[in-house]
């Protein structure tokens, strides 16, 4: 049998017109694929404790359904700590329009002395049309952690996906085994397990940094003397998942806090140093010796990873495009006419292309 090669130009054209028809589908299909994608995620993370009370002689159903109820209770519970905190937020904002009307008195003064422009920001705003604005926005809040998941569909159907992808996880490890019969079966598998353990063990490893770095924000925020440490903290933690951006963002919002309900500048400064110099410890030291190179991709795919998956899916796009890149790597690394894709991806050395010519 002849095997059909079509020219450079057409198979760029393929190409181009496949990425097109993913893009189309990840968009249309997001209310599904995000919940799904985010279920196979959790459920690889789920798969050690199943084998483990599996091994004990605990049915297959009752071992998922186990895991998946510890799993479920434990986002749960950092949901229920996290509107905890949040409540008590109005307190502290007694005070605030009063502060912020002094800033924006002083910053239109300072426009009208250097530059004659008139800001309009001299009297300030009332303190009810502040708690108006926030009361306002609380729904758009609500509204933008639920499309983070996708719909209340996709809120529903999550725990479904686990359940079901740890039920049969054998069966779709066949399944993807079959696309490879030219390869041996065995030696598939054992790349799909592989795979699966890259996976794993980067959700593992970017969960105990993320933990390290709650206890090391809050501590921070404790000794300077920010009020909701733990909040704070947890929250920037939490955010250092999306790479680049993410450590950027956790910052922000305790410096803003600390600028508006502190009564010197020293408290937000010392906030940017603190949260800098934790940042440092964290992709120098605390990301390279426990997540490691299991990833491994390279800083241009991620950056563009990043903008890809935020522009099609959001926040939760951005979450999602690492590991996803991750597996693609692995996939293309199984067959011969796909390893350049898995070479574009990678982080490996090589000899430069592009040298200085002797003259």
């Amino acid at each position: 049998m002849t095997e059909l090669k079509l020219p450079g130009h057409l198979r760029a054209l393929t190409i181009l017109l496949l990425l097109i028809v993913i893009v189309f589908i990840l968009i249309m299909g997001r209310s599904l694929l995000i919940p799904l994608m985010l279920g196979g995620y959790m459920a690889m993370l789920l798969i050690p404790a199943c084998t483990w009370m599996e091994s004990r002689k605990v049915p297959r159903p009752l071992a998922a359904l186990v895991a998946l109820l510890t799993s479920l209770a434990a986002i749960v519970g950092l949901i229920v700590l996290v509107i905890l905190q949040v409540k008590s937020f109005t307190k502290d904002f007694e005070d605030v329009s009063g502060r912020l009307n002094q800033y924006l008195a002083d910053l239109d003064q300072l426009a009208s002395e250097w530059f004659g422009a008139n800001l309009g920001i001299r009297d300030g705003i009332d303190k009810s049309q502040l708690f108006e604005l926030l009361e306002s926005n609380s729904e758009t809040v609500a509204n933008f952690l639920l499309n983070t998941v996708g719909s209340l569909t996709g809120v529903i159907l999550l725990p479904v996906f686990i359940f079901f992808m740890l039920l049969y996880r054998d069966h779709l490890g066949n399944f993807i085994a079959r696309f490879f019969a030219e390869q041996d079966e065995g030696e598939v598998k054992s790349k799909i397990r592989d795979l699966r353990k890259v996976v794993q063990y980067y959700i593992i490893g970017m969960i105990k940094v993320m933990g390290i770095l709650a206890v090391l924000n809050t501590a921070a925020l404790y000794a300077i003397g920010v009020k909701h440490a733990i909040f704070f903290g947890l929250f920037a933690a939490l955010l250092n998942i999306i790479p680049y951006l993410g450590p950027f963002m956790g910052a922000i919002l305790p410096f803003i806090f600390s600028f508006l309900t502190m009564n010197s500048l020293f408290y937000p400064l010392m906030v940017l140093i603190s949260f800098t110099v934790i940042q440092l410890v964290e992709s120098n030291f605390l990301t390279p010796k426990i997540v490691g190179g299991n990833v491994n991709l390279n800083a241009l795919v991620t950056f563009l990873g990043l903008l890809i998956g935020g522009a099609i899916w959001g926040v939760i796009g951005m979450i999602l495009i690492i590991p996803s890149l991750a597996i693609l790597k692995r996939i293309f690394e199984l067959k011969d006419s796909t390893k350049p894709f898995a070479y574009l991806f990678g982080e490996e050395e090589v000899e430069p292309i592009f040298k200085r010519e002797k003259k």
